[in-house]
């Protein structure tokens, strides 16, 4: 198979710049974030609220409606096959955003020792978008960590 040809050499950057989730309710989703887990949003207005999440990556939550209106078409129904991750540096630290977002309403599941060596929990946000919170003992924890 011919090895394809970018047409934009900057392409070539593997990276991610912007996850954008599509969300029910933006002012919902700022009670959650900002005024829950203390997020600080360098953007937001009625229909779309951004923070940086790392050094070049943008998470920015938008309604439904500025979302369709910029792809053209409405997302799929359904929890989207997809799992959001933020590592910490301790277990400690694992089960203590865990229990913050149990005490702002997120369902959660509790931390657990996984096969890989580390240890992690989950919570869902009020629109089902799902966060590993998680300690990587191992090499691509080690990486992963700020």
């Amino acid at each position: 198979m011919a090895k394809p040809r970018s047409l934009y050499s900057g392409f070539t950057e593997q990276r991610i710049s912007f996850i954008t989730l599509a969300v029910d309710d933006v002012a919902r989703s700022r009670a959650f974030y900002a005024d829950g887990l203390g997020w600080k949003p360098i953007f937001e207005n009625d229909e779309v609220l951004m923070r940086p999440v790392g050094q070049h990556l943008m998470l920015s939550l938008s309604s439904i409606e500025e979302f369709t209106a910029e792809i053209g078409h409405a997302p799929t129904t359904g929890i989207a096959p997809l799992t959001l991750a933020h590592n910490c540096k301790t277990e400690a630290e694992v089960d203590s955003v865990l229990e913050l977002a149990a005490s702002i309403g997120a369902e959660t599941s509790p931390a657990l020792r996984r096969e890989w060596g580390g240890y992690s929990g989950y919570f869902s946000d009020p629109d089902g978008f799902r966060w590993e919170i998680a300690m990587n003992s191992g090499p691509t924890g080690d990486y992963a960590l700020p």
